[in-house]
């Protein structure tokens, strides 16, 4: 297997991780505990299972984490196609990596909130209850910013696939879109109150493409291009 292959199932693999952990934290996890406008069912439900609220944690700093190294194994993979392109790939991730991190402590604050810490009993129970409902809300809208650089991250990276000729060019494309998918999402979330549509649960499919493709096919083998002697 040449080295281009080796980077390429890499890359697949650590783009699988990001996908499956943070699927984990905000499709399956998140879900279960989050319920709209009613802090008191929220709160209880973190109560009633607080580990798999912790785990859901976890899983999300794991895919951060792993986030940095993908985007430097893209950065070996694709620095011989346009390497501007590529460093400013890797300048978006890493801006997007911190917003994520401190966003995170939204995301931890009710496990504090509701730890039953004796300084703690300063507030009345319904006043922690929407103190931790306030983070979880706070941790939506984060994620909403920090969605802004999930896709114009892909913007690059889509257009470092086009031109590479060892990924399909199409591929490529559905990569752009889907970037296009999560910036349309966060903008429109902040724009208007009502909008409801989850527009990069269809568009995602550029992501899952590129991640079986580097894994099951890797890339072409550049061939050599041989010189003519005169």
């Amino acid at each position: 297997m040449n080295s281009n292959k080796k980077i390429a199932r890499t890359a697949g693999i650590l783009y699988l991780v990001v996908a499956v952990f943070s699927a984990f934290s905000m499709m399956y996890v998140d879900p279960k505990f989050f319920v709209p406008g009613d802090a008191a069912t929220t709160v209880s439900n973190i109560l009633a299972s607080e580990w798999l609220f912790r785990l859901g944690f976890v899983s999300n700093l794991v895919a951060q984490v792993v986030f940095l190294f993908l985007v430097y194994t893209f950065y070996n993979l694709f620095k011989s196609v346009d390497k501007d392109t590529a460093r400013l790939m890797v300048i978006l991730v890493v801006a997007s990596v911190p917003i994520a991190f401190l966003n995170m402590l939204n995301q931890f604050a009710p496990i504090l909130l509701l730890s039953g810490s004796a300084y703690l009993s300063a507030f009345q129970p319904v006043q922690l209850q929407a103190m931790a409902m306030f983070f979880l809300e706070m941790q939506k809208a984060g994620i909403l910013i920090v969605g802004v650089f999930w896709g114009i991250w892909l913007f690059p990276l889509g257009i470092l696939v086009v031109k590479s000729g060892f990924i399909p060019k199409w591929i490529g494309i559905f990569v752009l879109i889907a970037g296009a998918g999560y910036v349309v999402d966060s903008l429109g979330k902040f724009l208007f109150s009502n909008f409801n549509i989850v527009i990069s649960m269809f568009t995602f499919i550029g992501e899952i493409l590129l991640i079986l493709w580097l894994l099951i096919i890797g890339v072409k083998e550049q061939k050599p291009v041989l010189k003519q002697v005169a």
